[in-house]
């Protein structure tokens, strides 16, 4: 038996398409490979953007500030000296990208002008920091990311 031009042709797309449907299935079917949203109310933070755009613009003017620093006892955040620490109220949402169980939210709740996250709730890696926090009315967000 011969095999002419049109039968290699013919062979060599089944064995392509054989190839893709493999790996397809292997991708699918592996644990490994999850495929989570980020988020589990994905939908409903989108909704909800423009006033998170907002919220980082007031968070941006010169008065409002934060700066988040590494230090020998952990990460602290430091809100702006001219308001009153009393009248902060917010959370400090943190998020480790490689890995969902670590996880965590902060509530803020201040004496002075900075808040305090121990080192022993931080692993070695990157984090993405998200302060959000309400001043006389006004909500502010700030959004950062360091390697810890």
């Amino acid at each position: 038996m011969k095999i002419n031009w049109g039968t290699g042709i013919v062979l060599a797309f089944i064995g392509f398409i054989g190839f893709i449907l493999f790996f397809v299935v292997r991708m699918s079917t592996d644990k490994r490979a999850n495929h989570d949203l980020v988020t589990e109310d994905y939908y409903r933070q989108e909704l909800a953007y423009q006033k998170e755009i907002d919220a980082q613009n007031n968070a941006t003017k010169d008065i409002n500030k934060l700066q988040v620093r590494k230090s020998p006892d952990g990460l602290e955040i430091r809100f702006p000296e001219k308001v009153n620490p009393k009248e902060i109220k917010g959370t400090v949402s943190l998020y480790r990208p490689s890995n969902k169980q670590l996880d965590f939210d902060l509530p803020i709740s201040l004496s002075n002008n900075h808040l305090l996250i121990p080192d022993n709730r931080l692993l070695d890696g990157r984090w993405d920091i998200k302060v959000s926090w309400n001043y006389n009315g006004t909500d502010y967000l700030h959004k950062e990311n360091i390697i810890y």
